[in-house]
């Protein structure tokens, strides 16, 4: 099991009082599995995906990531274990505007304390899974809105994760390119064994991915099998 949370509490202060946003929370995904997160703004998907990421500890309750428990790790370790394990799809690609597609890619090896040179080949390999072979040279502003998301995608994927978590990956995109890219999601999920949880408000897309849960109010309901497209 790639990615278990299991009755996971977090709050915040809100002047003098404080604000659930996870009560109670536990879900698990397993590698090769696509959980969509459906739900309201404030409903505390965000506050779900920061503590999967461990970028939030919980109040209370257990996270584990790839089978071990994060919550005796210190900063430091959190750190190693989302660079190695955890790969996060922004919704907004935030790309550096002056580096090539490949060099987005190579960039985070780098901050991994790996030399670039020695990840050429699965860069190439990468963008090719993504669908931008032939576009390693070209800069952000010469790549259309889904292309870019794409680079997102394969920037998660260099270090090899066994969680993708994915924030909104289609709320700058048409109706074509969403799919395209949620088909890519699922895709990369089951040819890397990923365990990846997509928050999302478009329900259009649902199709694509094998389980579906809501929440509302910190609280997450029991996921179900995602209807065939």
């Amino acid at each position: 099991m790639s990615l278990h949370l299991s009755d996971v509490r977090l709050t915040y202060p809100d002047g003098d009082s404080t604000v659930t946003a996870l009560d109670g929370v536990s879900v698990e995904v397993d590698a090769g599995d696509m959980l969509a997160v459906i739900g309201p703004s404030g409903s505390g998907k965000s506050s779900l995906l920061a503590v999967a990421a461990t970028l939030q500890r919980p109040d209370s309750g257990a996270v584990r990531v790839a089978g071990q428990d994060t919550a005796g790790l210190s900063g430091k370790q959190l750190s190693r274990l989302r660079l190695e394990e955890i790969g996060i799809v922004f919704q907004q690609p935030n790309l550096i505007s002056s580096l090539t597609t490949a060099e987005q890619l190579l960039v985070t090896q780098h901050m991994r304390g790996r030399s670039p040179r020695q990840h050429r080949e699965r860069v190439r390999e990468l963008l090719a899974t993504v669908g931008l072979d032939g576009k390693q040279h070209r800069k952000p502003h010469q790549l259309s809105g889904g292309e870019r998301q794409r680079v997102n995608i394969a920037r998660a994927l260099t270090g090899k994760p066994s969680v993708l978590l994915v924030d909104e990956p289609t709320a700058a995109l048409d109706h074509d390119r969403g799919t395209r890219i949620v088909e890519l999601l699922a895709e990369v999920t089951r040819e890397f064994r990923l365990a990846t949880i997509m928050v999302t408000h478009d329900t259009e897309y649902l199709g694509q991915v094998d389980r579906i849960a809501a929440m509302r109010d910190g609280a997450l309901s029991h996921d179900t099998a995602a209807a065939p497209v």
